[in-house]
């Protein structure tokens, strides 16, 4: 479920079919006991059914309870989702690995027997095609679903090489988006791993498989393990070993000479994985104070992060191992170093951070940055600099009345479709129904399914030929409308309706005198709390940040006078959104002189 699916049907399960279920899950995993399977598969509440189509078009049944998907089933096969392991971590055969490897298992990597940690006690006993779950180092919840590829006494006669574990489903997948998008628990091992590399070493019989050493000679060559992946490592020693190794780190190196070999020996991803690390740290522990919370993901990237960047570097996510900002932040989240949530949908922001957290506590400031001018910096100077308008591209979904239009170039009900989409497909139809008028090729004679789904009532018996600009419109007009917005460094949101612009209105406020109000900037990624405090210094007037009215977990911006001059100024030439987006700059006071 690394790519997205389509959702078929969704039904309730009900009598028989809810107690066949309940009997096929018991066949399935023995382990369940009488209690625990009324509990998966309860009685009374909602159970419901979802058939979906993988992108590779296989048929899925996915089982959905408390919202949640709890079992999937492909190929009369079940398998139990990370929502139901949570609840039941013993369910299946378990196999560790560090945590940086699950971005990777997560966008559709299988594991790799390299990536697996082997206890002091030996892998569990399994055999080739068995069910398994996979967990993080330190942590007992799992965080995805695998098949084995070898038996464990063949995995051991490998040396511990090749392909382990065919991935099903993952934590951060788009199965696991289908439910709440809670992160895993945090559950003790049942045994505490082995800290020391020498022990591993000796009880492996071979060269240690996890080396925790900051040093990258020693670090472990895993095939989709990156040099980045040190820090949540060193985070299992505990804090205190975390510190004496960081603070040995400068001793072991013999030379700056040494220090840039060894980041030259690194490829660019991992020199920009380690540079995100370093601005991500460096950004929290200096620029980011408890009351700027909530602090929107964008203006963290490219108002914090950026201007915590070295000079002669450049940050830039897509060339990183984690190609999109919200996956590493994702990442940082797994890691409990901070909190990001939804507070208005597609629009993220930072609502929690743990300050006391170890590598935050550790983290040392580079040379050349100073931690106390760096956090008297002009924050209004930096946002504007770095602020990048979000890309938004209008976008379709094929409404009911439009199916019979669609449904000969294989879409349907829900289907998503840009306007260049549309038109090929309307294209398409008429010259493969022959509908262009051989009098005059401007128009397009109106069959029954062009009069049915583009022709209102009074229209059916008048109009016989439409013109292909009329087509077209019309044909826009009666699709459903979304729209896809797409932040720097972040992955596509796609929203229903059209986006709202950013509205500026004037009101009156007591004594005669007037207010501007700005609302909806969160929608385009821009801070109101940033764009208060710049309009504040350069029009030298007060603006203060209220709930927009009607509208959840939103604010508005307001500030005294009619300010729509420097607010066009700001927005429109120094953010460069497009006109487009922003209502109610004619409300701008006239230019004239003062009687």
């Amino acid at each position: 479920f690394a790519r997205a699916f389509r959702v078929r049907a969704n039904t309730n399960i009900k009598g028989s079919d809810r107690r066949k279920l309940r009997s096929d899950v018991a066949a399935a995993f023995p382990t369940l006991s009488t209690e625990q399977l009324a509990e998966l598969i309860p009685n009374k509440e909602e159970l419901n059914v979802i058939k979906i189509y993988s992108h590779k078009g296989e048929a899925i049944t996915v089982y959905m309870n408390h919202r949640n998907p709890i079992l999937f089933e492909a190929e009369k096969v079940l398998y139990p989702t990370v929502y139901t392991l949570w609840v039941y971590p013993d369910l299946l055969p378990a196999f560790a690995t560090w945590p940086p490897v699950l971005q990777k298992l997560a966008g559709g990597a299988d594991l790799m027997l390299p990536g697996v940690v082997v206890p002091s006690s030996g892998l569990p006993r399994v055999q080739r095609g068995t069910l398994c779950a996979v967990t993080l180092l330190g942590n007992r919840a799992p965080v995805a679903v695998g098949v084995a590829t070898m038996s464990t006494e063949e995995m051991l006669a490998a040396g511990m090489k090749g392909k382990g574990f065919a991935v099903l489903h993952t934590h951060l997948d788009h199965l696991w988006e289908y439910g709440d998008k809670s992160s895993p628990p945090t559950l003790a091992p049942l045994e505490t791993a082995k800290e020391s590399a020498g022990d591993e070493e000796e009880l492996q019989g071979k060269e240690p498989v996890s080396s925790c050493s900051p040093e990258p000679e020693q670090h472990v060559d895993i095939r989709d393990l990156s040099l980045r992946d040190r820090e949540p490592c060193a985070e299992l020693l505990g804090q205190e070993e975390l510190r004496e190794n960081r603070a040995a780190e400068p001793a072991e190196d013999a030379s700056t000479e040494d220090q840039q070999e060894a980041e030259d020996s690194r490829t660019p991803q991992e020199q920009m994985d380690a540079l995100f690390n370093q601005c991500f740290f460096h950004a929290l522990k200096c620029k980011v104070k408890k009351s700027d919370l909530p602090l929107l993901t964008s203006t963290f990237l490219g108002s914090h992060m950026f201007s915590c960047c070295p000079a002669g570097k450049q940050l830039d996510i897509k060339k990183s191992s984690y190609k999109k900002f919200s996956k590493f932040l994702q990442c940082m989240q797994h890691q409990k170093i901070l909190q990001v949530k939804e507070l208005s949908k597609g629009v993220e922001s930072i609502v929690e951070v743990d300050w006391k957290h170890p590598d935050i506590k550790a983290f040392a400031v580079p040379e050349g940055f100073s931690s106390a001018s760096a956090a008297q910096d002009s924050k209004s100077e930096d946002r504007e600099q770095v602020y990048r308008a979000p890309e938004v591209i209008p976008l379709y979904g094929v409404s009911t009345k439009m199916i019979p239009l669609f449904q000969e170039s294989g879409h349907r009900k829900g289907s998503i479709l840009s306007s260049s989409e549309v038109r090929n497909i309307i294209i398409n139809y008429v010259k493969s129904n022959e509908l262009v008028d051989e009098t005059n090729k401007n128009f397009v004679k109106v069959n029954a399914i062009l009069c049915d789904c583009l022709l209102d009532k009074s229209e059916q018996d008048e109009i016989s030929h439409l013109k292909w600009d009329e087509l077209l419109s019309r044909c826009l007009e009666r699709l459903q409308p979304l729209h896809q917005v797409t932040f720097f460094g972040q992955e596509p949101v796609v929203r229903k309706g059209n986006i709202e612009p950013i509205d500026i209105s004037i009101a009156q406020r007591s004594s005669n005198k007037k207010v501007t109000i700005i609302k909806n900037l969160e929608l385009y990624g821009l801070d109101p709390q940033c764009v208060a405090n710049t309009l504040q210094q350069k029009v030298q007037a007060s603006a203060t940040i209220t709930p927009a009215p009607g509208a959840k977990d939103r604010v508005q911006v307001q500030i005294q006078g009619n300010q729509i001059h420097h607010l066009a100024k700001m927005l429109l030439e120094e953010y460069q959104l497009p006109r487009k987006y922003i209502q109610g700059l004619e409300k701008a006071p006239k230019l004239g002189r003062k009687k």
